[in-house]
């Protein structure tokens, strides 16, 4: 989608990117996740969303902003980012631009969601940074921000080593039960997922996009995107949607109906799709998203937490209420481990506009 010209508003050091090849090449040298690549930014356009790419002139910090309509303002986001190369804090030269890119298309904020994990190297500097640019910490996330993320680096066999005992047993059940697994070619095979997804749903409470959605991100990704479904006797009973962009593999959404559940065709499909995004270079897969609670009280009790304090109970029992925590034991059975990335930074420039939203979305 074609973008207005901003580079008038851009702080020296920092230059407009408007070629997707040239982009997806920033965003594949800086390590970026798929929120940052071209197509991502393409998706959010076509649900009225504007991108804007961004980097440093040394290409070291990237950045895609995206800007939407709200109330005769906008709202500015910029979904895990800004990246950086190994980490380092964002030019801000960058962080500047994106203010005033912001500001100059009505924001009543601006919000940021790094990809920097909680104690990796570059924390403490990226948060400085921010803070020293007029940015403070919100309360709450868009994108989910406690995960679990696996090494696929290592070889097949070695992987599968490391898996559960129950997840090997159920990978082999599904196979010795008949269920087999392709990939799906059409939007009407999207539409399957998304019946899925609607009868979860119904028994669960959780947020999910529209079938046009899905369609939509399938399009977008191209290669970067693979849909498997998983059939047994001539049915379709399971089917997920991901991605592998870089060194990046996402987990991004999945389904099942009760034939699938009985068969464990998700354990197949999840193997399918880890062997896809390796194949493709990934290094690094992203089961994406546990409920928050649950990441704070496994990181907790890695580092010693006492699980009967109160504290401890307390956040064991607001995990069990979120309705994220009924996929932890499938998605901890991969042998990754548990991530919690840095919070959400604002920049506030209309507070009554902020609280407004922040309250419509349950942060105030």
């Amino acid at each position: 989608m074609a973008t207005k010209p901003v580079e008038h508003l851009l702080q020296p050091g920092t230059v407009a990117h408007h070629d997707q090849a040239e982009w997806d090449r920033l965003v594949t040298r800086v390590g970026a996740q798929p929120f940052q690549s071209w197509a991502w930014g393409e998706l959010k356009a076509r649900f009225g969303w504007q991108p804007y790419r961004l980097s440093s002139g040394d290409g070291s910090t990237i950045a895609q902003l995206l800007i939407r309509p709200y109330r005769g303002l906008a709202v500015a986001y910029v979904p895990r980012g800004p990246s950086t190369i190994d980490g380092r804090p964002p030019d801000l030269s960058i962080v500047k631009s994106m203010v005033s890119l912001a500001r100059s298309r009505r924001a009543a904020f601006v919000r940021f969601e790094p990809d920097l994990v909680e104690g990796d190297p570059g924390t403490a500097d990226l948060d400085q940074a921010l803070r020293s640019a007029g940015f403070k910490v919100a309360g709450r996330t868009l994108q989910p921000r406690s995960s679990m993320r696996l090494d696929i680096r290592p070889d097949e066999a070695d992987l599968m080593a490391a898996f559960s005992k129950g997840h090997r047993a159920d990978i082999r059940r599904a196979e010795r039960d008949g269920v087999t697994v392709r990939v799906g070619t059409t939007d009407a095979e999207v539409d399957l997922l998304h019946g899925m997804l609607l009868a979860v749903l119904q028994r669960k409470t959780f947020t999910i996009h529209s079938a046009a959605y899905y369609r939509a991100l399938w399009r977008e990704f191209g290669d970067n995107a693979r849909l498997f479904i998983a059939e047994h006797g001539g049915e379709v009973v399971a089917s997920s949607l991901d991605l592998s962009v870089g060194r990046h593999g996402t987990y991004l959404v999945a389904g099942s109906t009760p034939a699938g559940l009985e068969h464990r065709a998700a354990h197949l499909l999840q193997w399918h799709a880890i062997r896809w995004a390796k194949e493709r270079g990934a290094e690094m897969w992203d089961m994406w998203g546990l409920a928050d609670a649950r990441g704070r009280y496994e990181l907790a009790l890695n580092n010693g937490a006492d699980a009967g304090s109160p504290e401890m109970t307390q956040l064991e029992a607001d995990a069990r209420r979120d309705p994220l925590d009924g996929v932890y034991r499938f998605k901890k059975g991969w042998g990754g481990r548990v991530i919690r990335t840095l919070p959400a930074y604002d920049r506030v420039f209309i507070a009554p506009v902020y609280w407004l939203w922040q309250r419509r979305r349950g942060e105030a």
